[in-house]
């Protein structure tokens, strides 16, 4: 007999994280993570055993659990993610906390979101300002999908737009500009590794040392920004002096670097007067 308890145990002799063990299996029971706590010694089909062992596989070979199980919990929403999409990272969620704080009387803002992936941005500050209008864009079709499917899940309503950039805006304006775009590097060694090795390429690696993309949307930013308009924008932990100084450059005031929750530079604002 095969039983929750036996199958943990097997995955830890194995050299498998304990956590990583716990999701999988509790997906493939269609259970929460207390359920095996709570019923360690229940006896599981031979079915689901098999599926949790090919969970299991994916997992040794390094495919990220979100991808495995099909979603990350993001601001406190399930985020449906498929390998068409980027993985949404924790540290995101400061800048979101910045920018509700900064805006918190606002009861009406227009925002774009720019490469929105699955969606999470946008989709985490429609959740919290309904009111907000709020509109994502991204250049792959197969990512806003999935970032359409997520606010249909959530109830949530944004405007969505398949644009490289501001390709398709064309004359419209906004409050707020927000984007987390392609800042690897190229010729840097670790989107190859780990769990990145899984994620789309051209969402996380940009030319010119990682700043090609950077540099296009901070300096068209301004005529899609209204007067008093605030950019803010996502980028590595070393591209902090660079970044700060393509928005002086491009006409930005009040611009300030931010660091995430591991204290690391990695998000930068600044405001326009145009």
């Amino acid at each position: 007999m095969i039983t929750i308890k036996s199958l943990l145990q097997q995955a830890k002799t194995q050299g498998l994280d304990l956590l990583d063990a716990e999701v999988l299996l509790a997906h493939a029971l269609q259970k929460n993570r207390a359920y095996l706590h709570t019923w360690p010694d229940e006896i599981i089909t031979d079915e689901q055993a098999k599926l949790y062992q090919q969970y299991l596989a994916r997992r040794v070979q390094g495919e990220p659990i979100a991808y495995i199980v099909g979603y990350k919990e993001f601001w406190s929403l399930p985020i449906q993610v498929t390998p068409a999409t980027l993985i949404p990272r924790a540290d995101s969620e400061c800048w979101i906390q910045w920018l509700l704080d900064r805006y918190t009387d606002a009861d009406r803002l227009n925002v774009l979101d720019l490469g929105t992936g699955s969606g999470a941005i946008a989709l985490a500050l429609a959740h919290e300002k309904p009111q907000w209008s709020i509109c994502a864009v991204d250049f792959s079709a197969a990512a806003l999908a999935v970032a359409k499917q997520n606010a249909h899940n959530l109830a949530l309503k944004i405007e969505w737009m398949q644009s490289d950039w501001y390709d398709a805006i064309l004359h419209r304006r906004f409050d707020v500009i927000v984007a987390n775009p392609p800042y690897i590097a190229e010729e840097e060694p670790h989107w190859q590794q780990g769990d990145l090795r899984f994620e789309p390429k051209t969402a996380l690696v940009a030319k010119n040392h990682g700043l090609s993309d950077l540099q296009q949307i901070i300096q068209q930013a301004p005529r899609y920004l209204n007067p008093a308009g605030l950019l803010l924008v996502e980028h590595g932990y070393q591209q902090g002096s660079a970044v700060h100084a393509l928005l002086v450059a491009a006409g930005f005031n009040q611009v300030e670097t931010h660091r995430d929750y591991a204290g690391q530079p990695r998000w930068t604002v600044g405001t326009i007067n145009v």
